[in-house]
C-alpha cells in the first residue's frame, strides 16, 4: 500500500511539472515587455524601445505602467520631449489616453507649458476638453500656468471655457477672471469665437 502511494505521489508530481512548464507564459511576457519598453521611452533608449515595440506588436505603443497608469505618450510629454512625442504619435499612439489620475498628454502639456506638444496633440486629434478626474480641462490647466501660448492654440482648436471643473466649480474663464495677472488670457478668452453647439441628430418626422 506504501509503494502504491509513493508511485500515486510521484505521478502526481510529474504531471504538475509539466504542466508548469507547458502553460502559458504569455501574462508574465508580455508584463516584462511592457515594463522594458515604458523603460526605454524613459531611459530614451531609441534601439531598445524600437526591438520592444517590433516583439510587443502594434498595441505595445500604449502600454500601461502598472503603477500610474502612464502610457509612453504621457512620458514623453512631461518631459517636453517633441522628437519623442511627434515619433509616438506616428507610430500610432492614442492621443487621448489617460492615466490614473484621468490625465492625458494634452493636459501635461497645457500644465507645464509645453506649446509643441499642444500643436502636435491638437494635429493628432487628441480631444481638447476631455477631463481628468477632478474635472480639470487642458485649458484650464493652460489658464491656471498662465501660459498664454497655449490658451490660445487651445481655444483657436475648439476648447471650451465655460467647461467647469469638479473641484471647485470653476470654468477657464472663472481662474482667469479671478486673477488679475491674467488680464490678458481673460481678454483672450473673451474675444474667442464660442464653441459650435452640436447639430441634433434629425430623426424620423
Amino acid at each position: 500500500m506504501a509503494r502504491v502511494s509513493i508511485g500515486r505521489v510521484r505521478m502526481a508530481m510529474i504531471a504538475a511539472g509539466l504542466a508548469a512548464v507547458t502553460a502559458p507564459a504569455s501574462a508574465p511576457a508580455q508584463f516584462t515587455q511592457s515594463y522594458t519598453f515604458l523603460k526605454a521611452v524613459r531611459d530614451r533608449d531609441g534601439n531598445k524601445m524600437e526591438d520592444t515595440l517590433h516583439k510587443g506588436g502594434p498595441n505595445m505603443i500604449d502600454t500601461r505602467d502598472a503603477d500610474t497608469g502612464e502610457s509612453a505618450v504621457q512620458i514623453v510629454t512631461r518631459r517636453r520631449d517633441a522628437t519623442w512625442l511627434q515619433y509616438m504619435l506616428q507610430k500610432g499612439a492614442n492621443p487621448n489616453a489617460r492615466d490614473n489620475a484621468g490625465n492625458t498628454a494634452l493636459i501635461y502639456a497645457a500644465q507645464v507649458g509645453f506649446e509643441d506638444g499642444v500643436r502636435l496633440l491638437i494635429m493628432a486629434h487628441a480631444q481638447v476638453d476631455l477631463t481628468n478626474r477632478s474635472g480639470e480641462t487642458a485649458l484650464i490647466k493652460a489658464v491656471q500656468s498662465g501660459d498664454l501660448q497655449c490658451v490660445r492654440l487651445l481655444l483657436a482648436a475648439g476648447a471650451n471655457p465655460k467647461k467647469a471643473d469638479t473641484i471647485a466649480g470653476m470654468t477657464a474663464r472663472d481662474y482667469a477672471a479671478r486673477d488679475p495677472r491674467l488680464a490678458v488670457i481673460l481678454k483672450e478668452i473673451d474675444s474667442a469665437k464660442p464653441v459650435a453647439a452640436e447639430r441634433p441628430v434629425a430623426g424620423p418626422k
